[in-house]
């Protein structure tokens, strides 16, 4: 007997093989066999596409109007030791000069 992998969705272990893809018989999920299953959690990614995970480094694409100060935050800061939080400005970081800030990830690329 084959050992299928447990449903990503509702963690059945009566998964079917239909083809190149699996299937859940309990909650009606289909996932090809070649996808990549991302764990629970947060999921975010930057402009490009990348995949962002904490501690990562961006860099800013767009000059950011920054709210309560004269200054803007200009296109190509570099942004280290992120960190990703819900809501929508997803990334939690400090920049020298500005301090502590909320960025929204389309504003950014992975380093």
């Amino acid at each position: 007997m084959e050992n299928l992998p447990n449903c990503p969705k509702c963690n059945s272990a009566y998964t079917y093989e239909d083809g190149t893809m699996y299937i859940c018989p309990e909650c009606a999920h289909e996932w090809s066999q070649t996808e990549e299953i991302v764990e629970e959690g947060l999921v975010v990614r930057d402009a490009n596409g990348n995949l962002l995970a904490d501690g990562d480094t961006v860099t800013v694409i767009k000059d950011l109007k920054v709210k309560g100060s004269s200054s803007a935050l200009k296109i190509g800061t570099r942004v280290k030791n992120i960190r990703l939080v819900e809501g929508d400005h997803n990334i939690d970081c400090k920049i020298d000069g500005f301090g502590a800030m909320q960025l929204k990830s389309e504003f950014v690329k992975k380093n």
